[in-house]
Order: structure tokens, then C-alpha cells, then sequence
């Protein structure tokens, strides 16, 4: 394919220097036809006709940090957001700020700690704002201050025909909507504007225990939990050992709160949930919380499942410890939800699961000659956890079926999604991602 690019700056082809590294995210490996590094909303607008009029398709990449490699292609144009990564402070006293599409959450972070304010985002400095948000957005300010989502309050999207619009409670208030969970479905967001919280610094850490009856350890956590106070955002990590042996685990937990005497009685109990060999609880800049990430090993591919559930019962514990002991190298995280999350109604957003008491993620590296053969077998363990959940979470997701979006979106939050797709993006032009077919 001959590929005009004389409308569209800073791109490569293969066969470029750079090319190989432009055509790769984290858990994939792309050949697209061209990427695109756009440095206005003008470019990104010019791309995606571009795109069109050539009959390709587009991907759209914020961090490039997708368990699925929706952020490259092959054969499709990549629109590369990382020049748009401005992070401008428009109101002091609002804590208004914009951010482009292309941010990173430690972009973020540079601007945001000298002025003692965090957004409620993800676990990983180099993730984008953009992917992380269209799905949601977890982070370790949730149970204090809302998913991502909760906290934005207009974004500017450049629609499948190069226009761009400003989507808030008052401008196109039903694809705010569908933005605030629908993925990248409806057009590229090539900024958002959120109002930060004030947060200088949290008490967080991780304590560690001895070997364990892993059952009885979820049980004491979530039983803390329901009687923790809504500062206190916490998770539990069943870890494969290193060379075998007993499973690692541990309780990370987050205290919003910068007064040391009210963050020690808020851990107190997570210290007495078992015998603790490790503990590293300090009050630290909310920033530094966001991990640096690394690359997967070569030759394998992370394959992952979630599923949110209204209420941790035994039942379900029971199911989590049969998935964790079907095989050695699975790994599980409960992530306590409820506070301010679980205060927005299930309708207010695309996000709709706000009833869930916890999300369970189980995840493992598969080797990829292996792929099908033992995503399958963790695919068949993890349906007795799956069948006591009540939905799922995207962004954590290694798979995109029918099943999935049916398990994502409750019937009318999808016809909802349908309704506005067929209005914005009604040829489906941005259709790598969860898709939702107008």
C-alpha cells in the first residue's frame, strides 16, 4: 500500500528509523501501515480523514499499556497521542485542570505534587490517562474520592468526520456519558479536564505475612475493610513464590489521611490479620504510589480476568482459593471498592457496576507457543470465581468477546451505549477496542 503522508507530519512507515518502536505497546507487537504523532487537536483531526479515505484502520494510543495491544495494528494507521501530554492548571481554586490525551499518570503527577493536589488514577506511572480513564479508572484514592471518572467534568473528542466537540454535563451530555466508561468507542479525546483533590500525602505501604490458610486471610481482610472508613483503599496480593514454594502474600493498603496517629489506627487491624514478617507503612506524596512498571519477558503474553462482585462471601473466597491453587504461577488481587465509588448511581455513568464490594483480578504469563492451550485451562479454573460476579472491569481484561462487553455493560447501560455510538460513530470508524457496533 502507497500511503500519501504529505498531510500528515511526524509520521513513519516501515522501513523508517524508529519505526520498530513506534509499532510496539507493551504487550504487543504491531506492523501498521503508518504512525501518527500528532502535536495539535488540527492533526489528529487531519489522521483520522486520512484514515478514512484510505480505508484504515485506526488505533488509537494514550500510554500504550493495554493488556489486548489495542494501541497498534497491523496493517492500520496508529495515532500516537503522546505529544499531546500538556498538563495546564485552569482554575486554582476549582483544582481545574486539563490534561492532554497523551498524558501519562506520572506526567501527572510532576505537575500536581508541588501543589499538593492527585487525581484518583491508576497504579503505574508511564499508564495513559486517556485508556485509563474512557474505562473507568481505578486508583488508591477510590474509596475516598471515585473511580477516574467521577473526577472529570468535560473532555474535547475529535468525532469520525474530523470535528471536534467539548462533551460535559451540559455540551453533548449523553457521550459524557458513554466517555465515563465506554472506552474509546465514540472518537479520540485529545484532552480532559479534571478537578483534582486535595492530597499532599497518604500513608502506604505493604505488610507481608508468613505462610498462610489463604482463606481465612481474605475473610479477616475483607471483614477490616467493612469496617474501615472510606480514606482507607486497600488490596490483597496471593503471589506465586519465586522457584516454588508457598505463595507470597500480602496487604497493600492506602490511608488518605496525613495524620500519622489516625493512619496507624486505621492499619491496626490489617497488622493482626496473620503473623507479619514484613511491613513497610510510611507517609509518602501521593505520587510516589504510582509504580515504574516494567516490559514483560520475551515470548510470553499476560493473560488476565476480573470480575466485581456485589458481596465477598465465603462462597466466593472458597472459589478464589480453588483458582489460586489451580496453578502454580496464578496470581490473585482482591481491590476493595465501595466509599465514594460505590455513592454514584449505577445509571450516572457507562460504568455501571458501582454496587461491587470488590473487584478479583486473577492473572498469570502464558508462554506464547502455548497460548491457547493454557489460556484455556485458566480460562476453565477461573469460571467458578467468574459465576459469583456481577460484572467486569475492561481495562483489566485479556479478552474481547460478546461475553465480555455482555458481563461489562448491564442491557440498558449497552442499548445506552448502542444509542449513542449509532450518533457519534455511526460506521464504527473506532472500532479497535471493546467495540460496542453501533
Amino acid at each position: 500500500m502507497v500511503v500519501n503522508l504529505t498531510t500528515l507530519p511526524d509520521s513513519v512507515v516501515p522501513g523508517d528509523v524508529g519505526y520498530d518502536d513506534a509499532a510496539q505497546v507493551l504487550f504487543a507487537k504491531g506492523s501498521p501501515a503508518l504512525v501518527v504523532r500528532p502535536s495539535s487537536r488540527a492533526e489528529v483531526a487531519d489522521a483520522v480523514l486520512h484514515a478514512r479515505r484510505r480505508g484504515l484502520e485506526i488505533a488509537v494510543r494514550s500510554g500504550g499499556h493495554g493488556l489486548l495491544g489495542h494501541g497498534t495494528s497491523d496493517g492500520g494507521l496508529v495515532l500516537d497521542l503522546g505529544r499531546l501530554d500538556a498538563v495546564n492548571v485552569l482554575d486554582m481554586e476549582r483544582r481545574l485542570v486539563r490534561i492532554g490525551g497523551g498524558a501519562t499518570w506520572g506526567q501527572v503527577d510532576q505537575v500536581l505534587r508541588p501543589l499538593g493536589w492527585a487525581i484518583s488514577s491508576g497504579d503505574t506511572a508511564g499508564v495513559g490517562v486517556g485508556g485509563l480513564t474512557l474505562g473507568g479508572g481505578f486508583g488508591w484514592l477510590l474509596r475516598e474520592h471515585g473511580l477516574a471518572i467521577d473526577n472529570l467534568v468535560a473532555a474535547r473528542v475529535v468525532l469520525a468526520d474530523g470535528t471536534l466537540v467539548t462533551a460535559s454535563r451540559t455540551q453533548h451530555p449523553e457521550l459524557f456519558w458513554a466517555l465515563r466508561g465506554g472506552g474509546g468507542n465514540f472518537g479520540v479525546v485529545v484532552d480532559f479536564d479534571f478537578v483534582a483533590a486535595a492530597v499532599a500525602t497518604v500513608h502506604f505501604g505493604e505488610i507481608t505475612y508468613r505462610p498462610f490458610e489463604e482463606t481465612d486471610l481474605l475473610a479477616g481482610w475483607r471483614d477490616a475493610m467493612r469496617a474501615a472508613s472510606a480514606q482507607v483503599t486497600s488490596s490483597v496480593l496471593l503471589m506465586p513464590a519465586p522457584g516454588g514454594g508457598e505463595p507470597i502474600a500480602m496487604v497493600r493498603v492506602c490511608v488518605a489521611d496525613g495524620d500519622a496517629d489516625a493512619a496507624d489506627r486505621a492499619i491496626e487491624p490489617f497488622l493482626a490479620l496473620g503473623q507479619v514478617t514484613r511491613a513497610t507503612i510510611e507517609e509518602r506524596l501521593y505520587g510516589d504510589l504510582l509504580e515504574a512498571g516494567g516490559t514483560p519477558p520475551p515470548g510470553v503474553r499476560m493473560v488476565g480476568r476480573n470480575t466485581l462482585v456485589r458481596e465477598l462471601d465465603d462462597a466466593t473466597l472458597d472459589a478464589v482459593h480453588r483458582f489460586r491453587r489451580s496453578s502454580p504461577s496464578v496470581a490473585v488481587v482482591l481491590r476493595s471498592l465501595g466509599g465514594a465509588f460505590g455513592e454514584v448511581a449505577c445509571d450516572a455513568t457507562a460504568f455501571a457496576h458501582r454496587e461491587a464490594e470488590a473487584m478479583i483480578l486473577g492473572m498469570t504469563m502464558v508462554p506464547q507457543p502455548d497460548l491457547t492451550g493454557q489460556e484455556d485451562a485458566i480460562v476453565t479454573s477461573w469460571a467458578e470465581v467468574a459465576a459469583h460476579g456481577s460484572g467486569i472491569y475492561l481495562n483489566f481484561q485479556s479478552s474481547q468477546t460478546p461475553a465480555d462487553l455482555a458481563a461489562a455493560y448491564p442491557p440498558a447501560t449497552f442499548a445506552r451505549l448502542v444509542a449513542v455510538k449509532r450518533e457519534y460513530d455511526p460506521e464504527n470508524v473506532f472500532a479497535r477496542n471493546h467495540n460496542i457496533a453501533p
